[in-house]
């Protein structure tokens, strides 16, 4: 299982959040509110979201730690198409309790 942490900083993280998981919903059983959100991509495979007034936590999980940059890139992806207004950056860590 490999895991990795995106902190976003932007006013928007709730709205994002939504977007994101209201994407994903038409594929996928999402399930989230204002706050948190999950999107299981597959049994390998999900996405956690956390929003705040500051910033939207991207948490990744994935099976297979070779499909980790591939799922980081296709989550920036969606979130700076969404917020094209903003310059967000999408920074991804290891999430160290993880190991």
């Amino acid at each position: 299982m490999a895991k990795s942490v995106s902190t976003v900083r932007t006013d928007h993280a709730s709205r994002y959040l939504q977007q994101l998981c209201k994407h994903w919903s038409h594929r996928f059983e999402v399930e989230f509110n204002e706050t948190a959100g999950k999107v299981p991509f597959s049994p390998e495979a999900s996405l956690g979201l956390t929003a705040d007034a500051a910033s939207l936590i991207l948490t990744l999980n994935v099976e297979k730690p070779e499909d980790l940059e591939r799922m980081q890139n296709v989550v920036a992806d969606h979130l700076t198409r969404f917020a094209f207004r903003e310059e967000l950056e999408v920074a991804w860590s290891p999430d160290a309790s993880a190991a």
